[in-house]
């Protein structure tokens, strides 16, 4: 918006109108906008100033050299040239346009000051880093002296201060136990300074032994130069996308196991109800063979039962057939156990239809039942085969 207010009174300063005479005709909306954008323009025009002095301020001596003589004598008289020019607001934007920076030097002073601000992002960082560990470091300290007087306050408690409170008339005894303990602790203070010494020198020792084998591997050539590093990184940046890249088909192959384990308990699941309706199957096949041959054994028992109901009607009919006319009495006598023998005779072909209907019905149960294990035998011939 400043741009373009800037480019507008530029044109229109060329064209020989006299912008007070343009502002007194706007209205305060117009020149509420027009200041509006003003201000926005001189805060950017501060902005990339201040930008540009800190640049500046960074600059060394020797970037600052003056301009050889030809350069000023021509710039002089290209001043020169454009103060002879009719308007003066037309020498005020062509002083502007020489004196501004172009495009690509505010880029690439944007960059230099982005490429700082990252250097001091970086070192504020790595400062708070190094003073947070300073802080572990000392917090670390204090919990170790911490651990350390607590322990000594114990040790001397029960060296010393349960035989003073043990006591009633120990005073001496008092004294001569913490000398003694102090003593003690004295000496263990002493060894404890010698292997810390013996410690200190063979870590000297080591020391010297590395600064000397770094200073043959530097003669020798050795010594991995800045190259060698930037080398590592670029491998240590391949090897991590290596991992990243089977990191993915790990993750993958996890998923598609996750499915396979989803498949594989959904046909387990399967298989363990089938194979209970198997179990229950066999129970009841077993119960169902059990229960015909209980009905055989009746049927056959009714058959022999039958055989000699008929042998006996035979034999009666065979009577009646040679049957004389006997006295009245006689023949109701015979009437009467006639009837009696014609009753049980109906009562023994009822016994026998019911017979042949129950063995009619457990027939047409044990062909069900036979269905129903040809049916689960060839689903466990299926299921074994898969």
């Amino acid at each position: 918006m400043a741009d373009t207010d800037a480019e507008s009174v530029k044109t229109e300063s060329q064209a020989g109108e006299d912008p007070l005479q343009q502002l007194s005709e706007f209205n305060n909306e117009q020149l509420a906008a027009v200041i509006g954008d003003i201000s926005n323009a001189v805060s950017v025009l501060k902005a990339e100033t201040e930008m540009f002095e800190k640049f500046y301020k960074r600059l060394d001596p020797k970037d600052l050299a003056p301009l050889p003589a030809t350069e000023v004598g021509a710039s002089a008289l290209d001043f020169s040239q454009m103060r002879s020019r009719r308007r003066s607001k037309s020498r005020g934007a062509i002083l502007e346009r020489l004196l501004s920076l172009t495009l690509e030097q505010k880029c690439e002073l944007v960059q230099r000051e982005l490429e700082v601000m990252k250097e001091e992002v970086q070192r504020d960082h790595e400062n708070k880093e190094r003073i947070l560990q300073s802080y572990k470091a000392t917090m670390e300290e204090a919990e170790i002296r911490s651990t350390e007087i607590k322990k000594a306050k114990y040790e001397f408690e029960r060296d010393v201060g349960s035989t003073a409170t043990g006591r009633k008339k120990g005073g001496a005894v008092t004294s001569e136990k913490v000398i003694r303990y102090m003593e003690e602790k004295t000496r263990a203070r002493d060894s404890l300074a010698d292997k810390l010494r013996l410690r200190n020198a063979s870590l000297k020792v080591q020391k010297r032994k590395m600064q000397m084998q770094l200073k043959q591997k530097e003669e020798m050539g050795e010594v991995l130069h800045e190259v060698d590093f930037q080398q590592l990184k670029i491998e240590n940046a391949q090897f991590l996308e290596r991992i990243d890249e089977r990191n993915q088909d790990l993750l993958q192959l996890k998923l598609t196991t996750g499915d396979t384990l989803q498949v594989l308990n959904s046909y387990k699941k399967k298989l363990q109800n089938t194979t209970t309706e198997s179990t229950r199957l066999d129970k009841e096949i077993f119960i169902r063979h059990e229960m015909l041959q209980r009905i055989e054994a009746e049927t056959q028992l009714v058959e022999q039962e039958r055989e000699k109901a008929e042998s006996l009607n035979k034999m009666l009919r065979k009577q009646l057939s040679d049957y004389r006319v006997p006295e009245v009495l006689q023949y109701v006598h015979e009437k009467v156990e006639q009837e009696e023998l014609e009753k049980s005779i109906q009562t023994w072909e009822r016994k026998v239809e019911i017979a042949e209907l129950s063995l009619k019905t457990y027939r047409k149960a044990w062909e069900r039942l036979k269905a129903v294990r040809t049916k689960t035998q060839a689903y466990r011939q299926l299921y074994g085969a898969q």
